[in-house]
């Protein structure tokens, strides 16, 4: 994944998944080097000895058309709930909101940024409710709720960016679309922003040489690691078979289902995992779906007496 964001020519990044590889390798990927973009994260600080200790740089500025554009990063703020904290026992997360306002008002005071982005991984409603409090933010560019917004939600608040507003905007999941916003900028101050929420047809565009190159020995790797054939067809789907919102999808019952009959359960839970590939009704259920499906760092399944 990082050799295919760096080609993909990512300039900043915050982090979600990332940090259930653990706190080793995720300091070694950034740290090391290998990460051709800045990796920003102002709410994770080391909280070993009592005191705060950011980690990560809670902010980077790039400058564009003379335009001087600080990017704040907020990583996922529920990480040691989500997912396991063993990964990260002395990583202190959450949303943080006044350390944000902190940043904001060093950044508008100091660095003398003209637009004030914040890179979040929050979530929309906690973006939403983010950008009616924090004072001095232009635009939230938010993620993990896979949320494809067509026009960005104009959020008021007493001390907005834009005319007394923040914005906020989720452009989806899974490169379904790309979105464009540009702002005009005059004298330190967005005066006005122009959206576009682009679809992106995968099947209509050519497939760029070098990532592809990148895909294609990643994949064969990928292939001998596991030892198998991953096109191997397991069985062929009587449904429409998906992962796509916040709630269970017919891919996650059909697991579900399984784990009971393997298993022997009454009952089977799944986390709410919001990526996969979808299989057709009719079309064959491959090694390679169910990999995909169940592709995460903690793989262990459980099995538990409980009461109730």
């Amino acid at each position: 994944m990082v050799k295919a964001t760096n080609k993909l020519g990512v300039d900043v990044m915050t982090g979600h998944w990332e940090f259930t590889y653990g706190a080793d390798r995720v300091r070694e990927l950034i740290e090391g080097g290998h990460l051709d973009m800045d990796f920003v994260a102002h709410n994770i600080s080391d909280v070993t000895w009592g005191d705060r200790v950011d980690l990560f740089e809670p902010y980077t500025i790039k400058e564009r058309n003379g335009v001087r554009i600080a990017v704040i990063g907020q990583a996922f703020p529920f990480t040691p709930i989500a997912n396991p904290s063993y990964k990260i026992p002395d990583w202190s997360f959450g949303v943080d909101e006044d350390h944000a306002q902190k940043v904001v008002d060093e950044i508008r005071d100091n660095d003398k940024a003209d637009v004030v982005v914040i890179l979040s991984h929050n979530g929309m409603d906690v973006d939403k409710k983010m950008a009616s409090r924090l004072r001095g933010v232009d635009v939230i560019l938010g993620g993990h709720t896979h949320d494809a917004m067509p026009a960005p939600m104009e959020i008021k608040n007493k001390g907005g960016g834009i005319g007394g507003m923040t914005l906020v905007v989720n452009s989806g999941s899974n490169g379904k679309f790309l979105s464009r916003l540009d702002f005009d900028v005059k004298n330190g101050k967005v005066r006005d922003y122009r959206f576009h929420m682009l679809p992106i047809f995968s099947n209509e565009i050519d497939a760029d040489p070098e990532m592809q190159q990148l895909i294609d020995e990643e994949r064969s790797k990928a292939q001998e690691q596991a030892g198998k054939d991953l096109s191997e067809e397991l069985a062929v789907s009587e449904d429409l078979l998906y992962r796509r919102g916040n709630f269970n999808g017919t891919f996650d019952q059909l697991i579900v289902e399984a784990l009971m009959e393997s298993q022997d359960a009454e009952v089977a839970l799944s986390p709410g995992f919001r990526w996969g590939t979808t299989v057709l009704p009719g079309q064959p259920i491959t090694l390679e779906d169910v990999y995909t499906q169940t592709a995460i760092t903690y793989p262990e399944v459980t099995l538990n007496d409980m009461t109730g």
